[in-house]
C-alpha cells in the first residue's frame, strides 16, 4: 500500500473522535512488527524514527528510514512516516527528502520564549518542504532536562499559555504534558483527563500524547475520549522485545543465528502493538 501523510490520519481520528497509534522504530524487526499488528486488525498507524533511533544508526537517516518506508508500502493498512523528537535542524531540512511527511520538533524543555522563538522558525521551514508539524508544550517526564516527576509543580501544559503558543509558532499539532513519562517501564502513570479535556476545548489543533508505553490502556482509552488524537509508544515495544530476548537465549545458551531470537523478539512486539490498538478508540 501507498504511504499515506500523517495529516490524514490524524485528521481521521479528529473526525471519529479516536487517536491514531504512533510508534517508534528502531530495528527493522520493530517497524515490521508494527505492520503485522495493524494489518491484521485492519487499524492506520503511524512509523516513527525518532533523532535518537538515527543517531544509533551512525547518524545515517537514509538506512533505517528506507527500510521502515519499505515494511509501510507492504502493510495492507494505511501507513505514516514521522520524524519524532528533532532538536537538529538539519534533520529538519533532510525530511521531507528522506519521505517523511511529518515531524516533531522539541523545544519543549527550553524556556518559553525561546520555544516559541525556534518552534516558529522550524514550523515555517517544515511547512514550506511540504511537512506536517508537531512541537511540544510543557514537560513530559523521562527526558534529560525535564523535571524528575511529571507531577511535579509547573510542568503541566496550561491551556491558556498553549493557545498563546499555537497562535505564534503556527504548529500542526501540540504535544501536552497532562502526567505522562517518557521511557516508562510500568504501566502506573495517572493522566489528567480534565486537563486534557479543557486543551481541547481552547486548541484548535490536535493533540499529542508523549510517553504512553507507562500509561494503563484504560487512561489511554479515557485519553483519546478526552481529546487525545495521536498517541505515542516506543518504550513499551522495547521491553517486550527485550524480555524475549532475555527468554530465548536463557533457555538455549548454544543459539547464535539471530533468527532464531528474533522472531520471538519481533511476535513479542507485535503482541504489545495489538494490545495498544485494541486499547484505542
Amino acid at each position: 500500500m501507498t504511504l499515506v501523510p500523517t495529516a490524514e490520519l490524524v485528521a481521521d481520528a479528529v473526525a471519529r473522535g479516536g487517536a491514531v497509534a504512533a510508534l517508534n522504530v528502531i530495528t527493522l524487526e520493530h517497524a515490521e512488527a508494527i505492520c503485522a499488528a495493524a494489518g491484521a486488525r485492519g487499524v492506520p498507524v503511524i512509523l516513527q524514527i525518532s533523532q535518537n533511533a538515527v543517531r544509533y544508526h551512525g547518524n545515517q537517516l537514509m538506512p533505517i528510514v528506507a527500510a521502515t518506508a519499505a515494511a509501510g508500502r507492504l502493510a495492507t493498512v494505511p501507513v505514516a512516516l514521522h520524524l519524532d523528537h528533532v532538536t537538529d535542524e538539519e534533520l529538519v531540512r533532510q525530511a521531507a527528502a528522506a519521505g517523511f511527511s511529518s515531524l516533531m520538533y522539541d523545544a519543549g524543555a527550553l524556556p518559553y520564549e525561546e520555544n516559541v522563538e525556534r518552534s516558529a522558525r522550524v514550523a515555517r521551514a517544515a511547512h514550506a518542504a511540504g511537512l506536517w508539524v508537531e512541537a511540544e508544550l510543557g514537560y513530559v517526564g523521562g527526558k534529560p532536562g525535564a523535571p524528575a516527576s511529571a507531577h511535579a509543580a509547573g510542568v503541566r501544559t496550561d491551556p491558556d499559555e498553549a493557545a498563546d503558543y499555537v497562535r505564534r509558532t503556527g504548529v500542526d499539532a501540540l504535544a501536552v504534558a497532562v502526567g505522562s513519562s517518557h521511557a516508562m517501564t510500568t504501566r502506573t502513570a495517572n493522566l489528567d483527563t480534565e486537563l486534557i479535556a479543557r486543551l481541547r476545548a481552547r486548541l484548535d489543533v490536535p493533540l499529542v500524547l508523549h510517553g504512553s508505553s507507562g500509561v494503563p490502556a484504560g487512561q489511554l482509552s479515557a485519553a483519546a475520549r478526552a481529546g487525545i488524537r495521536k498517541i505515542n509508544v516506543g518504550t513499551a515495544l522495547n521491553v517486550a522485545m527485550t524480555d524475549s530476548l532475555r527468554l530465548t537465549l536463557a533457555g538455549d545458551r548454544r543459539l547464535v543465528d539471530p533468527r532464531k531470537y528474533l522472531t520471538p523478539a519481533r511476535d513479542a512486539m507485535s503482541d504489545t502493538v495489538g494490545q495498544l490498538l485494541d486499547a484505542l478508540p
